[in-house]
């Protein structure tokens, strides 16, 4: 899978997360990641901020891992940089936000 690939399956996750249409993080990964994009949307988008940070604090709350600090989550890749997380989820929360505003 090309690193955009994984990127757009990872915004989908944060989506379906925010929609209720997914029970929570999946994994350690998956969970770090919740909670990075809801500290950067956390200003943007509160409603959709909180749901990915219970999410993150759910997985991690039932598990016997801590959260990572920012900086390693971006040392292993899982997220390329904060600002493009950033921008990346409130385009795709936008165009969700536009879809269902049409229908």
């Amino acid at each position: 899978m090309t690193a955009r690939q994984l990127e757009s399956e990872l915004l989908a996750r944060c989506v379906a997360q925010t929609n209720a249409a997914c029970e929570g993080a999946r994994d350690q990964r998956e969970a770090n990641v919740f909670r990075l994009a809801a500290m950067v949307l956390q200003s943007r988008l509160p409603k959709q901020a909180e749901l990915l940070m219970r999410a993150s604090e759910v997985y991690f709350s039932g598990h016997s891992v801590q959260p990572l600090p920012a900086a390693d989550v971006l040392k292993n890749g899982w997220v390329v940089s904060l600002p493009r997380l950033r921008d990346m989820l409130s385009h795709v929360f936008a165009r969700e936000t536009n879809i269902f505003h049409v229908a």
